[in-house]
């Protein structure tokens, strides 16, 4: 698949603005149906293998479709693997999220023991990364009270870091509702868009809700 075919310039520059942190000479406008697609025909092939070395990538839309054939991937050792090749060169939220490998679920020992050097990194997509599988693994099977407290106590200030970190707790506020007073400690800019993003939630229940409004104006 040529995926200079595939360039859409009123959707680039739709893109963007919406990942200010990709130089924009990198961002083609390119759906991310196309791009799942294209990564669904290359997995498995001798062109994945070589394509998967080939980094730092051009374009961003390379950048996902390396991200959507990691998340192909059915060996969470091999998936972790390539996510720590990959992740120093991860520079946007897009990637980084969409980069999620159902495998991981199958071996959450050596997840965590990832996800635990993932946040102590000083690259901002690697924390955030980190923090997004805490959120997406962690919060229902294998739940540990003292993981809201290491997400509480990430200090990197970077914006896409703290807005997971807010994403986090606003998740905690549905799943564990019993550890919502995690929210009350957090830093004033976490907590604000926590409560916010909770508030919002139809997960969340309007008893949690309306204690959240008190703390958001105390």
């Amino acid at each position: 698949m040529e995926l200079s075919e595939l360039k859409d310039e009123q959707y680039a520059l739709f893109q963007r603005k919406l990942i200010p942190s990709v130089a924009p000479e990198r961002i083609l406008g390119i759906r991310t149906p196309d791009l799942r697609q294209a990564a669904k025909e290359m997995a498995g092939t001798a062109e994945a293998e070589d394509f998967l070395k080939e980094l730092p990538h051009g374009f961003f839309e390379q950048d996902q479709i390396h991200a959507f054939l990691i998340a192909r991937m059915k060996d969470p050792a091999e998936a972790l693997r390539e996510i720590e090749i990959f992740l120093p060169f991860v520079d946007n939220w897009a990637t980084c999220d969409q980069m999620n490998p159902k495998c991981l679920a199958k071996d959450k020992k050596l997840l965590i023991s990832y996800i635990k050097k993932w946040i102590r990194s000083k690259h901002p997509y690697t924390v955030r990364f980190g923090i997004k599988m805490l959120m997406d693994h962690f919060l229902t099977e294998d739940y540990d009270p003292a993981f809201p407290g290491i997400v509480a106590g990430i200090s990197f200030d970077h914006y896409y870091v703290k807005m997971m970190q807010a994403w986090y707790f606003a998740t905690l506020a549905a799943k564990r509702p019993e550890d919502i007073g995690y929210i009350r400690e957090l830093e004033p800019e976490i907590r604000k868009k926590a409560i916010q993003k909770a508030i919002e939630s139809y997960r969340v229940s309007d008893e949690d809700k309306a204690i959240l409004r008190k703390w958001r104006k105390g």
